[in-house]
């Protein structure tokens, strides 16, 4: 293989990791905010979650950043496409972002039980939101997004709604996100809070590991039924980035080719259902067996996408042979090489201070921790 070419996948390969990384570090933040209402019934109760994520929230949100960096500097016609055609989705994103350092900020200023209950559902808001939004993003890919290049300048040309977005496939790929995130944001309180709200979230693990394990395998058996798309032609895997050299064509039943061909694939999949089930019998006895069992869920689930929809980035359904692939929408060698040097540096100290800062945020929030602290929510 060429430079260029292995530039390539492994670039592909890193955004796998980033987005595995946006799941795993700001998903269980997004499940926790997504349960108040279920396992936080009084106001200290809804405290105690609270403040299992209030101090590494925003540092698990640099995941979001550096996936959106490496999209921007990596990919960029997916860059172009996905903040354009998708514009309208991720005003909602952002909108329901926002709400979360709002909600937590403002919720403690005022002791009113009104004031405070409000800005409880900002949260909530806030964490189901982005976890749906990101899955039917997810979903989009498979049933491919209406769009097309202009032949003479390249411009972008999307026909994308909010509505059209919101498709069936899309949703369960949505509920699918939720489910895994809840279930994550499940096994993190019942690792770091106490009490009642651990209990609370101890009983919900199995439920909403059942319902995820349904969810995924009934989107496994309907992206199968899917008109997909595949190559219609080879692709020099080193040449330009160009979306009008594509050769893709759409096919029934294409999503499944790559499991056919290489029955090793099928090891992410089972990994995101046989990790679900640890979570499940390790929650009572083993809470932080069974909070990393959970991460491990999302790391799955998002290897699969990847595996079935590779090497294509964003299909076009209204003109498939426009539709973004690995070896048609990178950046230049060079770009990438650089990129790689600066992650091959930088990747390891963001892990390193990470590991710190939860090693050091270690133990159970309680009432009591709450109380002896200032600075809690």
């Amino acid at each position: 293989m060429t430079e260029y070419e292995i530039l390539r996948i492994l670039w592909w390969v890193l955004l796998g990791v980033l987005l595995m990384g946006l799941a795993v570090m700001d998903g269980f933040d997004m499940g926790t905010a997504a349960l108040l209402p279920v396992v936080a019934r009084t106001d200290v109760e809804r405290r105690i979650a609270i403040n299992t994520v209030g101090p590494v929230w925003e540092g698990n949100q640099v995941w979001l950043i550096l996936g959106g960096g490496a999209i921007f500097a990596a990919w960029p016609p997916l860059y172009a496409a996905a903040f354009s055609g998708f514009y309208l989705a991720m005003l909602l994103v952002l909108a329901a972002l926002i709400l979360r350092p709002v909600g937590f900020k403002f919720r403690s200023k005022i002791a009113n039980p009104r004031w405070r209950e409000i800005w409880d559902w900002a949260l909530v808001v806030g964490g189901a939101v982005p976890a749906l939004v990101f899955g039917v993003a997810f979903g989009n890919l498979f049933e491919g997004v209406k769009f097309d290049f202009d032949p003479v300048d390249l411009r972008f040309l999307p026909d994308i709604s909010l509505l059209s977005l919101l498709n069936p496939f899309a949703l369960l790929a949505g509920l699918v996100s939720l489910s895994m995130l809840t279930l994550h944001g499940a096994c993190w309180l019942n690792l770091k809070a106490s009490g009642e709200v651990a209990r609370r979230a101890r009983d919900i693990v199995p439920w909403l590991a059942l319902i995820f394990a349904v969810l995924f395998l009934l989107g496994g058996i309907w992206s199968s039924q899917l008109t997909g798309y595949r190559l219609a032609a080879p692709l020099p895997h080193a040449g330009p980035s160009n979306p009008l050299l594509g050769a893709a064509e759409r096919a029934a039943g294409a999503w499944g080719t790559h499991f056919v061909a290489n029955p090793e694939f099928w090891l992410a999949p089972i990994v995101a259902l046989a990790v679900a089930g640890l979570a499940v019998l390790w929650r009572a006895s083993r809470p932080l067996a069974a909070f990393l069992a959970s991460a491990l869920v999302p790391v799955g689930v998002i290897a699969t996408a990847g595996l079935v929809l590779y090497p294509f980035l964003l299909p076009s359904s209204s003109n498939p042979k426009v539709s973004l692939i690995v070896w048609n929408a990178s950046s230049s060698a060079l770009t990438l090489a650089i990129m790689l040097g600066a992650v091959v540096i930088f990747l390891p100290i963001v892990l390193a201070y990470t590991a710190w800062v939860y090693r050091v945020l270690r133990g159970p929030v309680s009432s009591a921790s709450i109380d002896a602290d200032s600075n809690s929510y």
